[in-house]
């Protein structure tokens, strides 16, 4: 659903999601084929931006390395 949001945002945006399996690229190349409706679209452009940490304040420091 994400990588069809992003698609769907204009043909100036390019996801590239990484991954080392092939079936998750072949799920992800499948989000080309997915159409989202114009309620769709609105609703999930109109969801609040992710909040929180992603990381541990010890795996940032290994971050900023």
């Amino acid at each position: 659903m994400a990588l069809a949001w992003l698609l769907a945002q204009g043909d100036d945006i390019a996801p590239i999601p990484g991954t080392k399996r092939v079936a998750r690229v072949e799920e992800n190349t499948a989000a080309d084929a997915v159409t989202l409706t114009a309620e769709q679209l609105d609703r999930l452009s109109g969801l609040p931006p992710a909040a929180g940490a992603t990381h541990t304040e010890a795996q940032a420091r290994m971050l900023e390395r």
